[in-house]
């Protein structure tokens, strides 16, 4: 009987979003040091959600998100588009996609994933319409871009992705009251004004599980954390694991 790894890992994020697009590097990294001793979940929390109304001006708000981009991008170090179409109409296709991708083995996941993120942060394009995903990801090595067209459009992935949807509206307590220096901590984000409206993950957050617990990294953090997150769940791992990069 193979053994289940001794870490769990939670990722909540998004194809559109721009921290998760600097942080990935990070998870990188942190992925190939720990191989197959953990078991790595991403959750697509939908951050640009069906139902919400257009701008007035959606050239200036593409102008607008496009100076976030460039400001977020002197944290991350991440590359941004000399122009930006638009402002993401919803991130539904494109996590359709990506959840979707997983039946096709990890290394299509993760390049599915790569490039839809390159549609907004790269080529300024968004693949934000079932179109436009299928047009972004056509001749993709090693995908069966077809298989990958039904499946998105299933009932099985829509509810998959609701779930994620949901999951990412219940954020444990380490993060509803979190106070952290930064330009972006990971405080959990407000749904409305009133408490009662609810809370969301900030993007990207990760949630490690492991024989001593669990521990929180939200937001934009130094790779030293997560790192020293599962040192803190799993210290059988903290010997195999090398030094990790010192800033970013």
């Amino acid at each position: 009987m193979t053994a289940l790894p001794e870490l769990r890992v939670v990722e909540f994020t998004d194809p559109a979003c721009p921290w998760a697009w600097g942080s990935e590097p990070k998870f990188r990294r942190l992925r190939a040091e720990l191989g197959p001793r953990v078991r790595w979940r991403r959750v697509f929390g939908i951050l640009f959600d069906d139902g919400e109304p257009p701008a007035p001006d959606p050239a200036a708000e593409a102008a607008w998100y496009l100076d976030e981009l460039r400001e977020i991008a002197t944290h991350t170090g991440a590359p941004v588009p000399e122009r930006l179409a638009r402002v993401s109409a919803s991130s539904w296709p494109a996590s359709l996609a990506a959840k979707a991708a997983e039946a096709q083995g990890p290394d299509t996941a993760e390049a599915v994933l790569w490039r839809l993120r390159e549609t907004t942060f790269v080529g300024g394009e968004p693949a934000d319409t079932p179109v436009r995903v299928l047009e972004a990801l056509r001749g993709l090595p090693g995908l069966d871009i077809d298989r990958l067209a039904a499946d998105a459009a299933s009932p099985r992935i829509r509810a998959a992705v609701r779930e994620d949807w949901a999951e990412t509206r219940s954020p444990c307590p380490e993060v509803l009251e979190l106070d952290a220096p930064g330009r972006h901590p990971g405080r959990a984000k407000a749904l409305g004004e009133d408490p009662e409206d609810g809370y969301r993950y900030a993007l990207p957050t990760l949630v490690f599980l492991g024989p001593a617990g669990r521990a929180v990294v939200p937001g934009w953090r130094p790779e030293s954390e997560y790192f020293d997150a599962v040192r803190a769940v799993a210290p059988g791992l903290a010997p195999e694991l090398s030094s990790p990069r010192l800033g970013g």
